[in-house]
């Protein structure tokens, strides 16, 4: 497994894994496809800040990707982000997402981030043994703050202090 910086190439398979996501689970709240062409906007906003959009790559292909945004637009909060990662749901509990994240994680730390604020729709026991394996805390429960698929979601916030 191959883990490099993305590039506008990768958006292809990046979008398909992304939209496999709205599509089919509550992992993400989008409920809207999204295009190629929106997701490479995101990934230039988000490398205008300087900040990681790393892909796994197995045999040429993506298999998941990871990337973090800063959590909110207050300089005051200017080490503080949110970090993500999506994988091929056909590459999930193979390890690519311990990867992704190790590496995105590492990253972070070399940016002199000091939080890492995640955002977990629960139940999720997959997401959140992912997040115990790295240390990161629950440090807060939202009821019912999303509604998608017919049904109230609720979130968590787990936090990595690094």
């Amino acid at each position: 497994m191959l883990i490099r910086d993305a590039n506008i190439s990768d958006f292809d398979e990046i979008t398909k894994i992304y939209n496999y996501y709205i599509e089919n689970t509550v992992i993400t709240f989008e409920e809207d496809l999204v295009s190629k062409d929106e997701m490479i906007e995101r990934f230039e906003k988000i490398k205008n800040t300087k900040l990681p959009w790393i892909v796994a790559q197995v045999e040429g292909k993506i298999v998941g990707y990871a990337y973090a945004h800063f959590w909110h637009d207050r300089s005051a909060y200017r080490f503080t982000v949110e970090p993500s990662v999506y994988l091929n749901h056909q590459f999930t509990g193979k390890g690519a997402g311990k990867i992704l994240y190790k590496q995105l994680i590492e990253q972070l730390k070399d940016l002199g981030i000091k939080n890492l604020l995640s955002l977990i729709t629960v139940p999720n026991e997959a997401s959140i043994g992912l997040h115990k394996k790295f240390g990161f805390e629950k440090v807060g429960h939202l009821p019912d703050v999303g509604f998608k698929f017919e049904k109230w979601l609720c979130v968590e916030f787990w936090q990595l202090k690094i």
